[in-house]
């Protein structure tokens, strides 16, 4: 299918990368010369947006501060057949094959992966590639997927998945629920190998190791437990049985050897723990329903979401 003759937007959220956008607004629009350009503005406070226009882009603000906050007003404000989404800070160069295999119906979202050429200068930061590494390993083997690089801003969607997706988070953990989102609702990834450049000097990342990173892995924990509650709520079940049964058993071989319950405390504690671990087990088991259901309306929703578009 030839790019040209379809809507394509390419989506650039900022925050004070006044050194860097006009750069990436000329880079996509070589890339994409019939592309409509949004830079949305998160509050800046060093001309990034005057910058930006100057450049070409159309910009536009969102005043709630947060890359999640950002990305949920582009999803809904804007309509395109294709919509390629880059972080403004010129470390994601244009991928114009992203925006070729959404058209060609290869997939719902392309990720840019950065990491299987430059892994080693994905980021000089401490600890920084060893996170990376940790949310990889958990959404992969959580949601069983097979996704490299998580943490990518460089990423490609089509219509029915932006027009579908419900944008939860507020911050960086977008790029996580992203991924966790397709992978829940068997919505076809690709990756695609992209370069990644270093910020020019001056330019400093927004993102903080620790504080960010424990955000995302709150963004994990909450989504296994909303999309996958069954497991969620067994793994704790199974705590509270063990803990039971260790106090328990104690208890019931002592009387069935003297016939007495010396330790009613112990026994009344056992109780309560096996009525937790119950509950529990009970909890996900009626969760899962309901997520079934769920998954049952979101098929239906894509489903007309998708007619739409052909249309």
């Amino acid at each position: 299918m030839d790019i040209e003759d379809k809507k394509i937007a390419i989506l650039l959220p900022c925050y004070n990368e006044s050194l860097t956008i006009a750069k990436v607004v000329h880079d996509y629009r070589e890339a994409f010369p019939s592309a409509d350009i949004y830079v949305y503005d998160n509050n800046s406070t060093d001309g990034t947006d005057e910058i930006a226009r100057q450049a070409g882009a159309i910009v536009r603000y969102e005043y709630q501060q947060g890359k999640g906050n950002v990305v949920r007003s582009m999803f809904k404000d804007i309509d395109a057949d294709v919509y390629i989404m880059a972080d403004g800070d010129d470390t994601n160069p244009p991928v114009p094959e992203m925006a070729q295999m959404i058209l060609d119906g290869k997939c719902d979202m392309v990720i840019g992966d950065r990491l299987s050429s430059t892994y080693f200068t994905e980021n000089k930061r401490p600890f920084h590639n060893t996170g990376n590494r940790l949310v990889r390993t958990l959404i992969n083997h959580l949601f069983k997927v097979n996704v490299k690089d998580i943490m990518t801003g460089s990423r490609a969607f089509s219509y029915a998945f932006v027009k579908t997706y419900p944008v939860l988070s507020q911050g960086f953990e977008i790029e996580t629920e992203m991924t966790i989102h397709a992978a829940a609702h068997h919505l076809s990834m690709e990756e695609v190998p992209v370069d990644y450049r270093d910020r020019p000097e001056g330019s400093e990342s927004k993102l903080n190791t620790f504080s960010d990173g424990a955000k995302v892995l709150k963004t994990i924990a909450r989504l296994f437990k909303e999309y996958k509650p069954t497991v969620f709520f067994d793994i704790f079940a199974l705590i509270f049985l063990l803990i039971a049964i260790s106090f328990g058993v104690p208890v019931f071989q002592a009387y069935f050897k003297t016939g007495l319950v010396e330790r009613f405390p112990t026994l009344i504690f056992a109780g309560v723990m096996l009525i937790i671990a119950i509950l529990l087990w009970i909890t996900g088991v009626i969760l899962q329903v309901i997520v079934k259901k769920d998954l049952q309306m979101f098929e239906l929703i894509w489903i007309r979401t998708k007619r739409e578009k052909t249309h």
